[in-house]
């Protein structure tokens, strides 16, 4: 009944942060008249569908989970990368941010001094703005949310906003006075300690970003290591657990399949090949074994039918569908704990050269995931194909199965941290050869998608700006292209 509860009114409630004149109708209460324990459920539903939906859906593409069905045809923009403004690709994310989440949040601050409670409203707040940053760059920040004083926001640079929403952080951290948390909290049921854990999260992968991108390097690489060092870390994961198996309360992800009537999604070829080459037991997660011969086999990225396969080869069962089932009330994950112990492996790995204790935090990490996804065989896995001992690279296997532990998970922080540590690397053949001569590939390597509109050896940097944006916001920047690049990723 909680879950029900939840899904209901924090779907309504996206409402309140519109400019709707509704004349003070009792069945659509103005935001004055709606308390911050509404209001804030409704805020992080903003921040899940963003991140459980259309962020899930080009994620899962960018990241090389999903291709699209040999047959189908619903998503041909995105696996092949023919992305402009005019697709709106990242319009309903844009609005769900910042019509949604931030202006709830805003409007709490308006509502309420306790400082449990605008702590709790910084950190979504900063993972609300950590989203926009890692999809274009550039956003409104200073200016933004002043409604009609001021509808042209500039766009602040990536860095700007990211070193002000952890200033955000630090602050609202230092107003803790001992007090409790006042208003709804469906995440933590008002765990201060765990709001400072998921705060210290998001800081240590904010952090890492501006690290890669060679912003202020030794200072917050420090920062890092003093995390790390503190441990106080959120436990659990942090998700969206709302949704429910009856029409109506499905999870976002699920709802665009029973929308459409169909499942247009299978497995991408380089997750597929790699899970495969690894023997990992959670290749069955989410992945349907095809009939033709009971094996996992994924789609060579940007295919289209009769371009590169044999067109007898083209039905569902030439390779593996995505179990969409499986989502039909799944949570919507925030931050997992899995991600959290790969995080804490890399920066004990890379900047203390501790590596019994990446390893201790690795090995967690993956056990995490597996746990996570009620899956047996951690511990065989971690002495076979996932043996940190073993692996003469072993930063590229953290990065490598902490890809695999983002799949149908955080596509959208996946395809981020693809950017970030040029983890899984970029193929250097073509889909073509692959598909004429599979032993030349490296199994998990990223491969450029065979029907490409930003040219052969492109895949997706950023995304364009929002076509809300440019139609109602003056200071929009000058359009970008997919394979422009994020300030942080400088590699």
């Amino acid at each position: 009944m909680k879950k029900i509860l939840y899904s209901a009114f924090a779907g309504l409630l996206t409402l309140s942060s519109c400019s709707l004149d509704i004349n003070d109708d009792p069945n659509y209460p103005s935001s004055d008249n709606i308390t911050p324990s509404l209001q804030f459920p409704a805020a992080i539903n903003s921040v899940a569908d963003a991140v459980g939906s259309q962020l899930f859906i080009y994620g899962g593409f960018f990241s090389q989970y999903f291709e699209q069905m040999p047959e189908a045809n619903q998503y041909n923009d995105i696996a092949e990368l023919n992305l402009d403004e005019s697709k709106d690709l990242f319009t309903r994310p844009y609005r769900y941010l910042y019509a949604g989440a931030l202006q709830d949040l805003k409007d709490i601050t308006t509502k309420t001094d306790n400082p449990a409670d605008l702590f709790a409203v910084a950190v979504i707040r900063a993972q609300a703005f950590q989203l926009l940053v890692d999809n274009t760059s550039e956003t409104p920040y200073t200016e933004a949310l002043q409604g009609n004083a001021n509808p042209n926001p500039v766009y602040d640079d990536g860095k700007v906003v990211f070193e002000g929403i952890l200033k955000e952080l630090d602050d609202a951290e230092a107003a803790l006075d001992g007090s409790v948390m006042e208003m709804s909290d469906p995440l933590f049921d008002k765990s201060v300690s765990q709001w400072k854990g998921y705060a210290n999260a998001l800081r240590l992968r904010i952090y890492m970003k501006l690290i890669d991108g060679g912003v202020n390097v030794a200072d917050y690489t420090a920062k890092a290591k003093a995390l790390v060092a503190a441990g106080e870390f959120f436990t659990g994961d942090v998700k969206w657990d709302v949704y429910s198996p009856v029409e109506g309360q499905f999870n976002p992800f699920y709802d665009t399949k029973f929308q459409l009537n169909a499942n247009n999604f299978c497995a991408a070829y380089p997750i597929a090949a790699y899970m495969n080459e690894t023997a990992d037991p959670r290749i069955g997660y989410a992945m349907a074994r095809r009939t033709s011969d009971n094996t996992y086999a994924g789609q060579l990225p940007g295919a289209k039918q009769g371009n590169i396969y044999d067109a007898a080869s083209h039905k569902n069962n030439s390779v593996s569908a995505i179990n969409v089932e499986m989502t039909k009330d799944a949570p919507i994950y925030l931050f997992t704990q899995s991600e959290v112990q790969f995080l804490i492996a890399e920066v004990e790995y890379r900047f203390n050269n501790n590596a019994a204790a990446a390893k201790s935090a690795y090995e967690a990490a993956v056990q995490a995931d597996f746990a996570s996804r009620g899956v047996a065989g951690a511990s065989d896995f971690l002495a076979a194909a996932g043996s940190w001992d073993s692996a003469s690279n072993k930063l590229h296997l953290l990065y490598m199965q902490k890809w695999v532990a983002f799949f149908m998970r955080n596509h959208m922080e996946a395809w981020s941290e693809i950017r970030r540590n040029d983890v899984p690397a970029l193929s250097p053949y073509s889909a073509a050869q692959i598909n004429s001569a599979p032993e030349s590939y490296t199994p998990g390597d990223l491969i450029a998608p065979d029907v490409n509109y930003y040219g052969k050896g492109n895949i997706a940097m950023r995304v364009p700006y929002s076509s809300a944006s440019r139609s109602y916001n003056k200071n929009t920047p000058s359009a970008k292209q997919v394979s422009d690049k994020v300030f942080w990723d400088v590699k």
